[in-house]
C-alpha cells in the first residue's frame, strides 16, 4: 500500500461511527499488539537485570555465610569476594574440573541441558528433583593453605517452590556453619520462616554425619529434646510448615549424599584424617 493510499484508508477509519463493530474490533486488536510488543519489549530489557539481581543476591548470601564464621575476624580483616574460591566438582568422583570456568558455569542451566545432566531415579529422588547438573559449582575458604569453609549450593522441592540456598560447612566437612536459602517461594508466615534469623541461627554447629558415618542432619518433627542422641542433628522444626521442613531435611541428605556432594565430602574428610 502506497503512503497515500494508506493514509486515505486511515482518514475513512477515522470517520467511521466509533460504536462500529469493524472500527471497535480493528482497535481492541490494534491495542492488544502494542500492549504484547511492550510487555514483550519491557520483559526482554528487565532480563538481565532480573539475572544480575539474581546474581548479586547469590553472592550476597555467600558473603552473608562467610561471615558467621567463627573467628573469621581473625583470619581476614574484611570478607569479601576475592577471599573465596570457587572451582566446580564432578559430583560422581569428587573431583575438581579444572577445565571449566566456575565464573562461566551455570549449574541450573546445565541440570536441564541433558548433554550436562543426568536423570535421578524415583527412588533415591528425595529432593524431587529429577535431574540434576554432573558438576556443581562450590566456595573455599583457605588460611594458610587449609580450609575452613565448605560452601555448597543446595536445592529441592519445599511445599510450594523449589528451595534454593547455600549449607557452609567447617573445614571438617561436618559441622555445620549456616544454611541459607536465596530463593524459594514458600508460605508466608509459615514455611517463609526458613528466612528468619532465628531459625537460621540454630543450624549453626549441627553436624552431618554421626560417628558411624550415616547422614543424620535434618529438621525436626517438634523442639529438639537436648537429651535424645539426634539433638547434634537436628534443628525445631517449623510450626504449621511441616512439608517445607521436610523438604528442608530431603534436600539436605540428597545433597550431602551418595548422589549429591558426598564423593567430595568423603575426600576433604578423609584428607584431614
Amino acid at each position: 500500500m502506497s503512503n497515500n493510499g494508506l493514509a486515505n484508508w486511515l482518514e475513512r477509519f477515522q470517520e467511521m461511527p466509533n460504536d462500529r463493530p469493524t472500527k471497535t474490533l480493528f482497535v481492541a486488536f490494534a491495542v492488544s499488539i502494542v500492549c504484547a510488543v511492550m510487555v514483550s519489549g519491557t520483559a526482554v530489557f528487565l532480563k538481565p537485570l532480573q539475572q544480575a539481581n539474581k546474581e548479586r543476591e547469590r553472592q550476597q548470601q555467600i558473603l552473608d555465610i562467610v561471615a558467621r564464621l567463627p573467628g573469621v575476624e581473625e583470619l581476614f580483616e574484611t570478607v569479601e569476594v576475592h577471599h573465596v574460591e570457587a572451582h566446580v566438582v564432578e559430583l560422581a568422583t569428587g573431583n575438581y574440573v579444572r577445565s571449566i570456568d566456575p565464573a562461566e558455569y551455570d549449574q541450573r542451566k546445565a541440570s536441564i541441558d541433558p548433554q550436562l545432566s543426568v536423570a535421578v531415579t524415583p527412588e533415591h529422588d528425595i529432593a524431587n528433583i529429577q535431574r540434576h547438573a554432573k558438576y556443581a559449582t562450590v566456595y573455599l575458604v583457605k588460611s594458610e593453605g587449609q580450609i575452613k569453609l565448605l560452601i555448597l549450593p543446595v536445592h529441592g522441592s519445599g511445599y510450594a517452590s523449589t528451595l534454593y540456598g547455600f549449607l557452609a560447612l567447617e573445614g571438617d566437612a561436618n559441622t555445620v556453619v549456616a544454611l541459607s536459602f536465596f530463593e524459594h517461594a514458600e508460605t508466608p508466615g509459615m514455611g517463609a520462616k526458613i528466612d528468619e534469623p532465628e531459625w537460621r541461627d540454630r543450624w549453626q554447629g549441627k553436624k552431618v554425619w554421626d560417628e558411624d558415618n550415616q547422614l543424620r542432619i535434618g529438621v525436626a518433627r517438634g523442639q529438639v529434646d537436648p537429651s535424645m542422641p539426634s539433638a547434634p542433628y537436628e534443628v525445631d522444626g517449623i510450626s504449621g510448615a511441616t512439608r517445607t521442613a521436610q523438604g528442608v531435611t530431603n534436600l539436605l541428605r540428597f545433597w550431602l549424599g551418595d548422589y549429591g556432594f558426598g564423593p567430595y565430602l568423603e575426600k576433604i574428610r578423609s584428607r584431614r584424617g
